[in-house]
């Protein structure tokens, strides 16, 4: 119906104009971020998934960062015990050395110097070898807790690292133990024996807890892959579809502009029927 005063046939062709602008304008968006859902509008409970899975990797991630530091601050503790380890194996050949009868006391001296220079380098290692400004050879009564995360039970993953005291005193090297007579010697390898058993106990914990980490860390990244690809198949955009519809809302919109020019012409005409 040809009207003057209202026109209809315009008022629908600029809604449908806008409706078409609106999807093009969502199409846009979707492309240019990569993503499906850019806000709540665009699927509200998809919104709520990817979120609680994306808290879930950084989680995850970050558990796996976590598992990484652990290894270096093992790392960095069993470098130390290998010298230390060095360095009892001196002390031992030493006090072999000086328990025979076959060298004078003068030189039973220079053995005993090397011996205690020795043990104070032992307990100098344990106090400075420390991981992020944290004393990990000389405090037996502490430990570390490497968290991971939690399981699907909510359950926290977590491995305690024991930190080791392994200083020369604590180990019973002493300063009263010495090399100055074959007895003393004998003594001296005794306990230096004893000491080379007690560091290779806190040694080996830090080997099968490192193996821990370590796979936990393998583990930790399979499953942040894992979710990752989850995450993308609920909010990344198919982009081959999208274009598709970027397509058909560029047509749509361009014949909305071109209809809404010919609407707006309509009370013209029935002016022109009123001549």
């Amino acid at each position: 119906m040809l009207a003057i005063k209202n026109n209809i046939m315009a008022e629908n062709a600029a809604r449908q104009l806008g409706l078409s602008y609106d999807a093009l304008a969502q199409s846009i968006e979707r492309l240019s971020s990569g993503l499906r859902i850019n806000s709540a509008k665009d699927d509200a409970a998809g919104l709520a998934v990817r979120e609680l899975m994306r808290a879930d990797i950084a989680m995850i991630q970050q558990g796996a960062r976590n598992a990484q530091d652990g290894i270096s601050m093992l790392q960095t503790m069993e470098g130390a015990m290998a010298v230390i380890d060095d360095t009892l194996i001196r002390m031992k050949e030493l006090a072999e050395q000086a328990a025979t009868g076959s060298y004078s006391d003068q030189q039973r001296r220079i053995m005993n110097n090397e011996f205690g220079e020795l043990r104070d380098e032992i307990t100098r290692i344990a106090q400075r070898t420390e991981f992020n400004e944290t004393s990990m050879l000389d405090c037996a009564s502490g430990s570390q807790t490497i968290h991971f995360g939690v399981d699907s039970g909510g359950t926290a993953s977590s491995v305690a690292v024991s930190t080791v005291d392994v200083t020369a005193t604590t180990l019973g090297i002493t300063s009263a133990i010495s090399l100055t007579s074959t007895s003393n010697a004998a003594t001296a390898l005794t306990t230096v024996t004893t000491a080379i058993k007690a560091k290779d106990s806190a040694r080996a914990s830090f080997g099968y807890n490192m193996n821990r980490l370590e796979k936990s860390a393998n583990v930790l990244g399979i499953q942040a892959e894992n979710m990752m690809a989850s995450e993308s198949r609920v909010s990344d955009v198919d982009v081959a579809t999208e274009m598709a519809t970027l397509t058909r809302n560029q047509v749509l919109s361009q014949a909305g502009v071109s209809m809404l020019a010919q609407a707006n012409t309509m009370p013209q005409m029935a002016l022109n029927l009123l001549r």
